[in-house]
């Protein structure tokens, strides 16, 4: 079992920032996981916008690519999302995801208002 809490999400205006942390837990997760984080907005599929591989790899989806970084600190079993210039087409709830699983975080909404 694993066991995913994200945290940090809440109201910002229009080019401000915040920093989403995905805390791990579990028996079988293993702290160079692959973990990718999702968002998905009212109306629409959830999406992935950026993962990080065990070797530290990452990806960024075209939305946010120059804007999100995600990073980890396996000492501490979480990955982090730092969301800098946010826009109002931002807003979503976030998960966290354990890749190559159906392991899902219960999501934290982020609103970015103008």
């Amino acid at each position: 079992q694993v066991q995913l809490v994200e945290s940090g999400g809440g109201l910002v205006q229009a080019g401000g920032s915040l920093r989403l942390s995905c805390a791990a837990s579990g028996s079988i997760f293993s702290r160079d996981a692959a973990m990718g984080w999702y968002r998905q907005a009212p109306g629409k599929q959830r999406e992935l916008v950026a993962s990080i591989g065990s070797g530290g790899s990452t990806y960024y989806s075209d939305s946010v690519k120059g804007r999100f970084a995600i990073s980890r600190d396996n000492a501490k079993n979480t990955v982090y999302l730092q969301m800098n210039n946010l826009k109002r087409e931002d807003t979503a709830i976030y998960y966290c995801k354990l890749l190559s699983t159906a392991y899902w975080g219960q999501g934290t909404q982020v609103t970015v208002s103008s």
